[in-house]
């Protein structure tokens, strides 16, 4: 069964910076992609990186240039990099795992979710 444990959330000042990791039961090469969500007080949860099984990253437009999703192999993790934070990234950051059963049919596995609160 897959698992996945975030941690590295907590507070931190605007223009701070914060590490999450995401951390895989299985092999992250047996995924097709991992990703970093995030759901902000009142908000639906949004993609925030894609990382694929290529190497391939994408980034919503809200964070790029700011954030940056790595694969940590020796860790066997996922990482998220978030630099110059802003009060409107505060939110509940989870790890999701992307993954083919059999041709045409995928399943996903989501984290607990970490906080991360930007205040002064």
């Amino acid at each position: 069964q897959v698992q996945l444990a975030e941690s590295g959330g907590g507070l931190v000042q605007p223009g701070g910076s914060l590490r999450l990791s995401c951390a895989a039961s299985v092999s992250i090469f047996s995924f097709n992609a991992m990703s970093w969500y995030r759901q902000g007080p009142g908000k639906q949860r949004e993609l925030v990186a894609r990382l694929t099984s290529g190497g391939s990253t994408s980034y919503a437009d809200s964070v790029k240039r700011r954030f940056t999703i790595a694969r940590d192999n020796a860790e066997n993790s996922v990482s998220l990099q978030m630099n110059s934070l802003k009060p409107a990234d505060t939110a509940v950051y989870y790890c999701n795992a992307l993954w083919e059963l059999v041709p045409g049919l995928s399943s996903s596995q989501w984290g607990q979710g970490t906080p991360v609160t930007v205040s002064s």
